[in-house]
């Protein structure tokens, strides 16, 4: 007990065994670590030994562990490419780290200049911040000055008469009314608008003896005319129909008189009232002579001296087609110049002037200043010794093979049937009209109807007689169309026809063609007329022409426009600076009501050449409403209301005479997205650009997904009513410019060349100026007109697939020109380039302007276009001739005119400096 617990302790006791127990630990702990020690040294030699013996062997086949020489390794073939793969690689990875230490510097550098950059960024934007206010400061410093020297001008306001306004003192005699003393002006304000009440003639007794047709023509007229309003209270004159009345049922005078000083508005003297007597038949009876009409105007055909009253009474035309257009193909053409007879008359006087004065008087007494004697019987014998002579081949009869027409006492009443005297004038180059012996009838429904009648078949009217007050006289150059020659010159007549040129009569003859279309042809021109004369007279402007409404067709736009080089390309043309302005609109109406007398003058009567359609040129600032509208009664006034004519040089106003202008490119398109789609990328950047309006030909919208390229400019997708080639030349409303760029989408043009058309175009605004030019040549086997497109040295047309022209023409193609023209461009689907060159040939008497040397522009891989169909020529021969007997001649003319930059194919020494001149 006591040892187990000496030996648990590891004390001392029984003998001394504790160190034993200690030593043989030690021993053990020796001996284990002398064997770990053998193992890890002598295991390694051992074994080192034992491999290097075996790789000494002496079959060298048999060596693995042993070391390899170099050579020895390379033997091996895939060896062989792993080193030449581990040395390109080493190579590549030296190569690669260079280049990265050079990117790392350049990294560093671009990271400065980003820096600076965006410094200068910053003091840009302080710049331009501190350029805003001054501008804004000028602004309103400008805006300051102006209001201290321009007087504020706005509108007058308008002060209505009351209904039973008063009266002011009536002339001495009704014979002495004009304007300033019969007119009240304080009803017709120049910002009134010219409004005009018409009374509804069946409201009254004297209503139910107008003629039908009259009545209906003119009901129609009003219902479509934009001066006629419905409430009386504001109008400015008053208009009542009181003729052609019809025989039987016609009122007494009195009667009638009666009625008219009934009016609701008449005031007791009439004043702003317009009666107007319209004459369908050449017997029409002057009944409003016996009336006292007051202070209203009187529009008739018919009048005495002691009634007419200059500058207030309207001479009007006969209103021969009441309720009928005229048809132009039965017109007969302006040429030959010169037809069978020389000229005609036929026509008996019911009653001389010897008979109605009851005694007979010698010319010897007449020039004593007694009662003028009876030129009639030598005009008679004068014409008929003509006749007998046979000099010329003439037509002269006094006295008609059946019942003459009726008609007024010393008046050569009308023979035969309209169509039998149509026929007599349609080979007749000159149409004698010789006016009623009795020098107090100033003019005569006959006299209106014989001329109606000649201008009409392109007979110039010769007017016997220059106390004759011929219609709209006050307004209308008679000198252009016809002879007005005084009756004791009748000897003389035949020598004086003989003389004219036929350059001279080919002019009056389209000028007669001309006023007959503007003035006589149906019962809208007419009323229309009388409306302009009266409102011109008064002096209040026209009411602008309506435009084309442009319904949009939604579209994203977004599409980033590259840059095409070859757009950006010049070639030989150096234009020189250009106007980088944002989209800025024409001027519009800038002299409404700034017309002076002379300004209406030159309007009514200074076109450009006498064969205008309109008696104006197109560019006047303001147009008045004496123009030809077949559709309405309005005046014109385009859109740019700006400076026209030839102006400044290149470097005073850009290449034109508004110094800050743009165009309007308007691209006809069906079904082509992607055609269309580079072509509006090739505008973008271009320089005048103010807007696209894409008119969109096809019933089918665009696909829904399409992006528009985003081309710096508005892009207008506008939607039309039907597929026609018309389409192009809608006056639309998007466009705010004068000059329009009208492009198919298919052309392929650069921006120089059509910088260069349009600065061409701005120093000829009245002509079409563009690149692919045509033009019309003569067929003699089939003795018709044919259209040609080879390369020739003269040209007659510019086709509109590339060409500017001025938005004035838009409004005359669709509203003007005969509807016949346009129906025919409908139904062949074609031509309406060849319409255009014939309207504005046929206004300005001026062929078309080619500009630079190129014949073709479409774009390389476009699909064909409808030019490309085997019919196409076909048509345009068929249209050309159509157009001709339209318009009753053929208004193109050639050139070998073309126009390049001045510096054009022009070497210049290297140390010379261009010059920017235009032409």
């Amino acid at each position: 007990m006591t040892g187990y617990t000496m030996l648990r302790n590891g004390g001392v006791g029984n003998g001394g065994q504790p160190w034993v127990l200690r030593w043989s630990s030690r021993i053990r702990l020796t001996w284990l670590s002398f064997t770990l020690f053998i193992i890890l040294v002598f295991f390694p030699l051992i074994a080192h030994y034992y491999l290097t013996t075996i790789d000494d062997a002496d079959d060298a086949g048999k060596r693995i562990f042993g070391p390899r020489t170099g050579n020895e390794l390379c033997e091996v073939k895939h060896v062989q490419d792993l080193c030449r793969i581990r040395e390109s690689v080493s190579e590549e990875l030296l190569q690669l780290e260079a280049k990265r230490q050079e990117l790392n510097s350049e990294i560093a550098k671009l990271n400065l200049k980003i820096e600076a950059c965006k410094k200068s960024i910053e003091n840009a934007k302080q710049d331009l911040l501190q350029l805003k206010n001054v501008i804004s400061q000028t602004e309103h410093s400008y805006k300051e000055l102006m209001a201290q020297n321009q007087p504020k001008l706005s509108l007058p306001i308008r002060l209505l008469p009351d209904k039973d306004d008063a009266t002011f003192p009536l002339p001495k005699s009704n014979r002495n009314c004009r304007l300033h003393n019969c007119f009240d002006y304080s009803r017709c304000p120049l910002t009134s608008g010219f409004p005009v009440y018409v009374y509804n003639s069946d409201d009254y007794p004297f209503g139910s003896s107008l003629d039908p047709l009259i009545k209906q023509a003119f009901e129609a007229t009003v219902r479509t005319n934009v001066y006629v309003t419905e409430n009386a209270n504001i109008a400015c004159v008053y208009i009542i129909l009181v003729g052609e009345m019809q025989e039987p049922v016609m009122p007494k005078p009195t009667e009638l008189e009666q009625q008219l000083h009934s009016l609701p508005y008449w005031r007791t003297d009439g004043h702003n009232h317009l009666i107007i007597n319209l004459s369908r038949k050449s017997e029409t009876q002057n009944f409003i002579y016996n009336i006292s009409t007051g202070r209203a105007m009187i529009a008739q055909s018919t009048f005495y001296d002691a009634q007419y009253r200059p500058g207030f009474d309207i001479v009007v035309s006969p209103l021969v087609h009441a309720m009928s257009e005229p048809n132009f193909l039965e017109i007969p053409p302006q040429v030959p110049v010169k037809r069978k007879y020389l000229f005609s008359f036929q026509g008996e006087k019911i009653e001389s002037l010897r008979s109605s004065l009851q005694e007979v008087r010698s010319f010897e007494e007449e020039i004593e200043g007694n009662a003028p004697a009876d030129y009639d019987d030598r005009i008679i014998t004068t014409l008929k010794a003509v006749q007998d002579s046979k000099l010329d081949f003439v037509l002269v009869e006094f006295t008609c093979k059946n019942q003459p027409k009726a008609s007024l006492p010393t008046e050569w009443a009308l023979c035969g049937e309209r169509e039998d005297r149509l026929e007599l004038l349609k080979l007749s180059t000159f149409a004698l009209i010789i006016t009623p012996g009795d020098t107090h009838l100033v003019i005569s429904a006959g006299c209106t109807m014989r001329l109606f009648e000649a201008l009409e078949v392109g007979a110039i009217p010769v007017v016997l007689g220059e106390q004759v007050q011929l219609p709209y006289n006050d307004v209308i150059r008679w000198n252009e169309a016809a002879l007005i020659i005084p009756k004791p010159r009748i000897t003389e007549v035949h020598f004086l026809l003989r003389s004219i040129s036929d350059n001279d009569l080919l002019a009056m003859r389209r000028q007669g063609r001309f006023l007959w279309e503007t003035y006589f042809s149906t019962s809208d021109n007419v009323f229309s007329t009388v409306l302009a004369i009266i409102r011109t007279r008064i002096q209040i402007p026209a009411a602008p022409i309506r435009e084309e409404p442009a319904v949009e067709i939604p579209h994203r736009s977004g599409k980033a426009a590259g840059t095409d080089p070859n757009m950006a390309d010049n070639g030989d043309l150096d234009l020189g600076p250009v106007e980088t302005e944002p989209p800025y609109a024409s001027p519009k109406y800038l002299r409404n009501f700034t017309l002076t007398a002379m300004d209406i003058y030159r309007n009514w009567n200074s076109a450009p050449g006498p064969f205008h359609l309109f008696p104006y040129t197109p560019f006047d600032p303001v147009l008045p409403s004496e123009a030809k509208f077949l559709g309405s009664g309005t005046g014109f006034r385009p859109i740019g209301g700006g400076a026209g004519g030839s102006g400044k040089e290149f470097q005073a106003a850009l290449g034109g005479n508004v110094p800050r202008e743009q165009f309007t490119v308007v691209m006809l398109t069906y079904e082509r997205e992607e055609v269309l789609m580079n072509s509006l990328e090739r505008l973008n950047g271009l320089p005048y650009l103010n807007k696209v309006v894409v008119v969109w030909n096809s019933p089918k919208l665009p696909s829904e997904d399409l992006l528009w390229p985003d081309i710096g400019v508005p892009i207008m997708v506008v939607r039309t009513e039907k597929n026609s080639l018309n389409n192009r030349f809608l006056p639309w409303d998007e466009i705010d410019t004068e000059a329009i760029l009208s492009i198919d989408d298919d052309a392929h043009l650069r921006h120089d060349e059509i910088m260069f058309g349009f600065r061409v175009w701005r120093e000829a605004r009245d002509r079409i100026v563009g690149f692919p030019g045509r033009y019309h040549a003569w067929d003699i086997p089939h003795q018709s007109w044919l259209y040609n497109s080879n390369y020739s040295c003269e040209l007659s047309m510019v086709l509109t697939g590339a060409a500017f022209f001025h938005k004035y023409y838009a409004y005359l193609y669709s509203y003007v020109m005969p509807q016949a023209i346009r129906d025919m461009v409908d139904e062949y689907i074609n031509c309406e380039d060849i319409a255009m060159n014939f309207l504005v040939s046929h206004l300005t008497r001026k062929p078309p302007i080619k500009v630079t040397s190129r014949w073709t522009f479409r774009c390389p891989g476009c699909p064909q276009a409808l030019s490309h169909d085997d019919s196409h020529f076909h048509e345009r021969h068929k249209c050309i001739n159509f157009f001709v007997k339209v318009y009753g001649y053929m208004p193109l003319l050639y050139t070998q005119f073309r126009v390049d930059s001045v510096l054009f194919k022009t070497r210049l020494p290297h140390d010379k400096t261009k010059c920017f001149k235009f032409i």
